[in-house]
C-alpha cells in the first residue's frame, strides 16, 4: 500500500486574516439594521421614519436580485425582506470563509526553479532570465517594488512575463530585493538606487557592451527613473509600468493616509520598519469588501481547475510580501504620500532632486485604466512631465497588467516591440 501524500502546510493569508474577518462579520451584521430601515413598514419602526419618497426604479443589489427603490419597499412583506436580506448575508459569509479554508489548504506549490544568479548585494540578487544558447538581443533589467516579491514577473509557467520575453529574443534580468536584512534594515532610496540598483545597471551595461533597457514596475518605476536620470549613459530605454508621480491626484485618498500617518509612523518608530501585515491593511482599505468578494467567487471553483490554481499561485504571491525598511518608510509615507514631494521637485536620492524633466532616454509607460493602487491620473502626471515620453492605457488592473489572461497581448508585446525599436 502506498504511503499517503504529505499534507501541505496550510496558508496563514488572505493577510491580515482576523482583518478580513472582521470587515466580512460587520457587513453581515450591519446588513440586518439596514433591512429595518429599507424595510420602513416593519412595525418597530412605524412612526420613527419620516413618510417614504416615490418609488424608484429597482437596482441591482450586491446580494443578488434587484433591490426595489425607497418606497417601493412598503409592497414587501417586511418580515421576509429582513429574512431574505439576513439569509443572503449569511450566505455571503459562509462562502467567504469556505474560499479561505480552500485556499488554505489547496495544494498548489509553486515549482518554478530560478534562473542562474549572476551577482549578489547582501539579500539582493540579479537573475539572468536570458534563453541558454539564444542569439544576444536586447538587454532589459527588470527592477520591481520594495514591498512585493519579484517574482511576479515570473508567477508560473503559464503566466510568466520574463520566461516570455526570454522566448521573444530578449535578455531580461531581473533585480531580485529579497528582504531588508542585515544593513538593508538601515537603508534609504539612496542606499538602494546608489547601490544594488546601480551596480546591477553598470553589470548589465558591461556585459551587452552598451546601455540596456530598464523597466520599473509599480513602486519600482520611480527608482528606475531615478537611476535612469542619474545614469542616463547606462540606460537605451525607460519602461514605467502603473508608476505612480503625482501621489495628490487623489485627493481624498490622500487626506485619509495623512490622517493615519502619525499612527503609521509610531508603528515604524517600534518596528523598525513597516510590518507586511501593516502594508497590506493599507492595501486593503482601498476596497475593503474586496477581499471577500474575491474569495466568495474562489469558492465556487472546482479545486482542480486552471482559474483555482492561477487564484492560488497569485494569493500565495500577494500574501508573500516583505517589510519595508524604517528610513524608507519614512521616505513613501512622509515624503511621498504626504508631501507629494516628486512633482515638486523635493524629492532627492544623494542630495540631488529626481526630476522627470530631466530624462532624456526614449520612455514608454504603461498606465492601467483599472488601477486603484496608483490612480491612472498619478501615473499620467509622470508621462507629461518626461519630455516625449510615450503612453500606452490598457485596460487591466494594477495586477492584472503583468499577469492576466489579456496582459500578454495588452502589455508584454507592446514592450517587447518597444525594446526592438517597433
Amino acid at each position: 500500500m502506498a504511503a499517503p501524500l504529505p499534507v501541505p502546510p496550510s496558508r496563514l493569508g488572505p493577510r491580515p486574516l482576523p482583518l478580513h474577518l472582521l470587515s466580512c462579520w460587520n457587513f453581515y451584521l450591519s446588513s440586518l439594521p439596514a433591512s429595518l430601515l429599507w424595510s420602513n413598514g416593519w412595525p418597530i419602526l412605524k412612526g420613527l421614519l419620516p413618510p417614504a419618497p416615490p418609488p424608484l426604479v429597482p437596482f441591482p443589489n450586491p446580494l443578488g436580485g434587484l433591490t426595489p427603490g425607497a418606497g417601493a419597499s412598503e409592497a414587501l412583506d417586511p418580515l421576509a425582506f429582513v429574512q431574505a436580506v439576513e439569509q443572503a448575508g449569511r450566505r455571503r459569509l459562509s462562502a467567504f470563509l469556505i474560499g479561505v479554508q480552500r485556499y488554505q489548504g489547496h495544494d498548489y506549490r509553486r515549482d518554478l526553479p530560478d534562473p542562474p544568479v549572476i551577482a549578489r548585494w547582501g539579500d539582493v540578487r540579479l537573475l539572468d532570465y536570458g534563453a541558454p544558447g539564444a542569439a544576444e538581443g536586447p538587454v532589459l533589467l527588470c527592477v520591481p517594488s520594495l514591498i512585493n516579491r519579484a517574482y511576479i514577473l515570473d508567477l508560473t509557467h503559464e503566466r510568466s512575463f520574463l520566461r516570455w520575453l526570454a522566448g521573444q529574443g530578449v535578455r531580461p534580468l531581473l533585480l531580485d530585493w529579497g528582504a531588508p536584512v542585515g544593513e538593508a534594515a538601515d537603508f534609504t532610496l539612496t542606499d538602494y538606487i546608489e547601490g544594488p540598483l546601480f551596480d546591477a545597471l553598470a553589470l548589465a551595461s558591461a556585459r551587452s557592451g552598451g546601455a540596456v533597457g530598464l523597466l520599473g514596475y509599480c513602486m519600482g518605476g520611480l527608482l528606475a527613473l531615478a537611476a535612469a536620470q542619474r545614469h542616463p549613459t547606462l540606460v537605451s530605454h525607460l519602461l514605467l509600468l502603473a508608476t505612480p508621480w503625482d501621489f495628490h491626484s487623489d485627493a481624498a485618498q490622500a487626506r485619509r493616509l495623512a490622517a493615519g500617518l502619525p499612527s503609521l509612523l509610531q508603528v515604524i518608530d517600534r518596528q523598525n520598519g513597516l510590518p507586511i501585515d501593516v502594508i497590506q491593511t493599507l492595501f486593503a482599505a482601498l476596497d475593503p469588501l474586496q477581499i471577500a468578494r474575491k474569495f466568495e467567487a474562489f469558492s465556487r471553483l472546482a479545486p482542480d481547475s486552471a482559474a483555482a490554481r492561477a487564484f492560488v499561485a497569485l494569493e500565495d504571491w500577494l500574501n508573500d510580501g516583505v517589510p519595508l525598511a524604517a528610513p524608507v518608510a519614512r521616505e513613501c509615507l512622509s515624503g511621498w504620500y504626504r508631501d507629494n514631494a516628486p512633482p515638486l521637485g523635493r524629492w532627492r536620492i544623494a542630495g540631488r532632486a529626481v526630476r522627470a524633466e530631466a530624462v532624456t532616454v526614449p520612455t514608454l509607460a504603461l498606465i492601467p485604466e483599472g488601477d486603484r493602487i496608483v490612480p491612472p491620473a498619478s501615473a499620467r502626471a509622470l508621462v507629461e512631465a518626461v519630455p516625449g515620453a510615450a503612453m500606452h492605457m490598457v485596460p487591466l488592473g494594477h495586477i492584472g497588467m503583468m499577469v492576466g489572461g489579456r496582459a500578454p497581448a495588452q502589455v508584454w508585446e507592446p514592450i517587447r516591440a518597444f525594446l526592438m525599436g517597433k
